[in-house]
């Protein structure tokens, strides 16, 4: 066992009434047959559950300067408890499904309880600072392993589908290909854009008609916050595009995105070296 520091939103809910027995019934369910359609179930539940994670939890005070006068404030720091695998030493969150599951880890009794949810732990998850390898549903029990990337595709997805422009709308009649002429300013414009943002690890472009109106269709590989990513290269393509709809952006682990440039070599990637 290993602690990690790291915010977490909190919900109100008292730990003692969470309860999930539609994500464990579908745990169960996948764990006695792993079909695409069972795990895509079990998924759906983990993304609308709450959760309970064992956690010091303390009020760190802080102040900010507001119209000249200093406002006295405070923040919540959260320690974690963190699983740790005696042979690869890897180190993951562990959440519960209820009272029951957490108290089957031995030492955390006295411990307090964050509830919390899949955004919130995602989020930490992917923060470089929690140096975790993801997170374990009720791993004293019928346990669930959502390693990073699959937590990474996951969120993405989700926040992807929850997004209200700059999206494939479901039944859109939509054809991928290559642009008749490559926007080398706008390419440019981008690459500078994302030697900006550290999360982003490539980026690829290609041409996409949707409905019968084309558009540049830009498929980015990173880690981080969907719709501040997506907000600043919509700023920065917009002098070189008629309108925003003209410019559609989707994150790789989508497997439309992932299909749609297959073989095609980024315009962008992040030299690790720098």
């Amino acid at each position: 066992m290993s602690e990690n520091n790291l915010k977490v939103e909190n919900s109100r809910i008292p730990a003692e009434q969470i309860k999930n027995p539609a994500l464990v019934a579908a745990i169960e369910t996948m764990q006695a047959e792993g079909s695409k359609q069972n795990i895509d179930a079990m998924i759906t539940e983990c993304v609308k559950a709450k959760f309970i994670l064992p956690a010091n939890v303390r009020q760190i005070p802080n102040a900010h300067t507001e119209n000249g006068k200093t406002i006295m404030g405070s923040s919540t720091q959260v320690q974690f408890r963190l699983l740790e695998n005696n042979q690869t030493k890897q180190k993951f969150f562990g959440v519960f499904t209820d009272i029951d599951e957490l108290n089957k880890w031995n030492g955390v009794s006295g411990a307090q309880k964050v509830v919390t949810d899949f955004d919130s732990i995602a989020g930490m998850v992917m923060d470089p600072k929690s140096n975790t390898e993801g997170f374990v549903i009720n791993a004293f029990g019928k346990s669930v392993t959502f390693p990073k990337p699959m937590v990474i595709g996951i969120k993405q997805q989700y926040d992807y589908m929850r997004r209200k422009k700059n999206i494939i709308e479901s039944g859109t009649q939509v054809r991928i290909g290559e642009p008749k002429e490559y926007p080398i300013d706008l390419m440019a414009t981008l690459i500078n854009h994302f030697s900006t943002e550290p999360y982003v690890n490539a980026a690829f472009l290609r041409m996409i008609e949707k409905d019968g109106k084309v558009g540049y269709f830009i498929v980015v590989d990173f880690i981080g916050d969907m719709n501040e990513l997506f907000e600043g290269i919509a700023e920065a393509a917009k002098p070189y595009i008629d309108d925003e709809e003209a410019l559609t952006i989707m994150p790789y682990t989508m497997e439309f995105a992932r299909n749609a440039v297959k073989e095609i070599e980024p315009f962008y990637r992040r030299d690790n070296n720098a």
